[in-house]
């Protein structure tokens, strides 16, 4: 049995907030050492504060004897997925296997109950050479025992740059023999206003078009206003993204890549979402637009020395783009979902 005390969280209390980052980075660290992908404090501080009208997330801190041994987070779409909750569990390696990450996960999935959400999904990492399946990982065997399912496996590739400039060169002459048609158009930070409107559009389809195996996911409802939300929450943040887009004949966005910078890691990006629109697949288009986006990045960005990318293992045409520019893989990751009765 657990004595834990589950406390929300404040975000604007610093050492209540300190307290549990840290046990978050120290758990995420713990099982994948430096290639983990731990948001920063102030990242997530601002995404907590500034949620605006597409979503709320909150977290709460595990308490044993005044010290926060445990963490939880949770965040839930206000625009679309109704029913949905993401949520995370971490618990300090020292204080594992006392029942205090079941009673966060069990407070969780009550909060989660109490806002109508049936559909809860979570993330766990795990090394590379575990498996798809994760066998023998902590996060894993922790989901399973509580009745989590793993829905979709991914794997975590990172690119040590820079990528020759002759290697972008032959792949963006290659890709262009089969889009002359096409435009591409990349820029840093916000997006412009004559991309807005099909930004938001193509952008929004992302989560459902891109491979989700067994999750139960809606299609996002992202408007233009909402990217403008985001995109203000991006900079509270302490980040700065680099986008390419390809356009058609009549100016319509239909493929599009993205990746971020942050202030809180130098020499670190990682890559966000890739996306062609279904009708406009077979011109090779994904392989244009990250060729395009790697150029603004590292012509913008020479400091940076590592992106990382995430790929479903079913994605096997984004995961030979991605081994073509040089990705190797490092770690997994594994989407779980439960639904409640």
């Amino acid at each position: 049995m657990s004595d834990l005390d589950v406390r929300e969280l404040d975000p604007d209390d610093d050492a209540a907030f300190g307290a549990w980052h840290h046990v978050y980075e120290v758990a995420e660290r713990h099982e994948l050492g430096d290639v983990a992908t731990t948001w920063q404090l102030e990242e997530v501080r601002a995404a907590m504060r500034d949620g605006g009208s597409h979503s709320w997330s909150g977290g709460w801190c595990g308490v044993v004897d005044g010290e926060t041994v445990a963490a939880g987070w949770m965040r839930t779409p206000l625009l679309d997925n109704p029913e949905l909750a993401e949520m995370t569990v971490h618990v300090l390696p020292a204080h594992r296997r006392r029942g205090h990450g079941s009673t966060v996960l069990a407070h969780l999935e009550s909060v989660a109950r109490e806002r109508g959400r049936r559909v809860l999904n979570g993330l766990a990492s795990w090394p590379y050479d575990a498996g798809s399946d994760g066998a023998g990982a902590s996060g894993p065997g922790f989901a399973a025992a509580r009745g989590w399912m793993l829905a979709l496996s991914e794997v975590q590739r990172e690119l040590h740059l820079p990528v020759p400039a002759g290697l972008l060169d032959r792949l963006a002459r290659d890709a262009a023999r089969a889009h002359s048609s096409y435009t591409l158009r990349s820029w840093a930070g916000p997006v412009p206003d004559d991309l807005l409107a099909g930004w938001a559009e193509v952008t929004s389809s992302l989560a459902t078009e891109a491979p989700t195996g067994d999750l139960d996911l809606e299609p996002e409802v992202v408007s233009p206003d909402v990217v403008r939300e985001r995109e203000t929450t991006i900079a509270k943040q302490g980040r700065t993204k680099y986008n390419t887009v390809a356009l058609d004949a009549d100016g319509v966005v239909v493929a599009y890549t993205d990746l971020a910078t942050t202030v809180h890691e130098p020499g670190r990006a990682y890559q966000w979402g890739t996306l062609v629109r279904g009708e406009h697949r077979g011109h090779r288009l994904g392989v244009a637009v990250k060729v395009a986006n790697l150029r603004l990045l590292q012509d913008e960005r020479p400091d940076v020395r590592r992106l990382t990318t995430y790929n479903a293992e079913v994605n096997a045409h984004m995961i030979g783009v991605n081994e073509a520019l040089g990705f190797v893989p490092v770690a997994r990751l594994g989407d779980f979902q439960k639904r409640l009765g």
